[in-house]
């Protein structure tokens, strides 16, 4: 993987829920596994913040949106599957071995 690349996602929550808290540390712990400190992640309540949910056309929470690097990609979800977040991130398995 290169390690200049610098990861810009932004995780849409709603508040403290279960789902929000569990995406958040599953996110949380991959990107510090593969993606070793070259990421940007901001983290997005959107009962705060309704306003950018509905300008990212949010309809479904949690949402992670990979803006950088191109292209941008969704997943909607707890983010518990390592190998969806992977894949939405652009890593491969051959990428981290």
């Amino acid at each position: 993987m290169d390690k200049l690349i610098e990861y810009q996602l932004s995780l849409y929550i709603t508040g403290a829920s279960q789902n929000s808290v569990k995406a958040i540390n599953n996110l949380k712990f991959i990107c510090e596994k593969y993606l070793h400190g070259n990421y940007v992640l901001e983290i997005i309540d959107v009962y705060q913040l309704p306003e950018v949910a509905y300008k990212e056309q949010i309809i479904a929470l949690p949402t992670l949106i990979k803006k950088r690097p191109a292209p941008e990609r969704r997943l909607v979800g707890d983010l518990s599957d390592t190998l969806k977040v992977l894949s939405v991130l652009g890593i491969t398995l051959k990428d981290i071995e």
